[in-house]
């Protein structure tokens, strides 16, 4: 099967995932909106919070004027939401190893880590990915280029940041139980892409670079939103996209150490 085939069958699978998740939601449409409206309402409160801020302190904080951190509020955000509306189940992977409901999943003949990554989906998430549109709709205004590096970032972040959970939760594989270290790692990633980059220290920076890729996340997009360079976008792209090959890899080495907990139970 050729790389262009495998991969029209994974976004295949990915887009249908989304419509039965989407199909299940519309079945509660109140708790829906709900959900979504109130992670909204919730998040608004953060840009009060940086309004006040840049007007105590004026000027510039961690080398980010207003506007560029609603930028990268608005791409953590999205990504978030993105990332939960499709793979919401990255911050369960440890439990279903652990449990061996894993199984449910080595039956079908789709591949393993999309089918058990879609299979749930998060209904207030939908608020974050409104949230960030809007945001970035009322702070950027009409600047193409910054549009464009938001639904850039939106992607990249959000599949950086399933990759990272993916990777901590395969540690289960070797060490027992790690979705604590799991979600941990995804609280840092947010924690790290929505203040300055200018604000950490220098070894900070390196892990925002490396382990925990906030940087390549918001940081670089908002870069690059300021000032396009074609070679910065193709190295963020490669970066990104070697980081979920590597998360993919991890995964499908770690699978092979899997015991099967008998839960020969077929999904419709």
């Amino acid at each position: 099967m050729s790389k262009g085939h495998q991969l029209r069958s994974i976004f295949n699978l990915i887009g249908l995932y989304f419509r039965v998740n989407l199909a299940s939601a519309m079945e509660y449409r109140s708790a829906f909106m709900i959900q979504a409206f109130g992670m909204v309402l919730s998040n608004g409160s953060f840009v009060f919070f940086w309004w006040i801020a840049f007007n105590q302190i004026g000027a510039r904080i961690g080398g980010y004027d207003f506007t560029d951190v609603m930028f990268i509020w608005a791409v953590t955000s999205s990504a978030f939401g993105t990332a939960n509306i499709l793979f919401a189940n990255m911050n369960h992977i440890s439990r279903l190893i652990i449990s061996g409901e894993l199984d449910t999943f080595l039956l079908q003949p789709k591949s393993v880590l999309i089918s058990v990554l879609c299979a749930r989906t998060s209904l207030s998430a939908w608020g974050d990915l409104l949230y960030g549109f809007i945001l970035i709709a009322l702070t950027q205004g009409a600047d193409g280029q910054a549009w464009l590096m938001y639904f850039c970032g939106l992607a990249i972040g959000a599949l950086l940041m399933t990759a990272v959970a993916v990777t901590a939760h395969t540690l289960t594989f070797y060490l027992g139980d790690a979705s604590t270290l799991a979600g941990m790692s995804v609280e840092f990633i947010v924690n790290f892409c929505i203040y300055p980059k200018g604000i950490y220290a220098g070894w900070v920076q390196v892990l925002m670079a490396t382990l925990i890729p906030a940087t390549f996340m918001v940081h670089l997009p908002l870069q690059l939103a300021r000032q396009f360079d074609p070679l910065l976008f193709s190295g963020l792209l490669l970066v990104s996209a070697a980081y979920c090959a590597l998360a993919w890899f991890f995964f499908y080495r770690g699978l092979r150490r899997y015991e099967s907990g008998n839960l020969i139970v077929t999904r419709l």
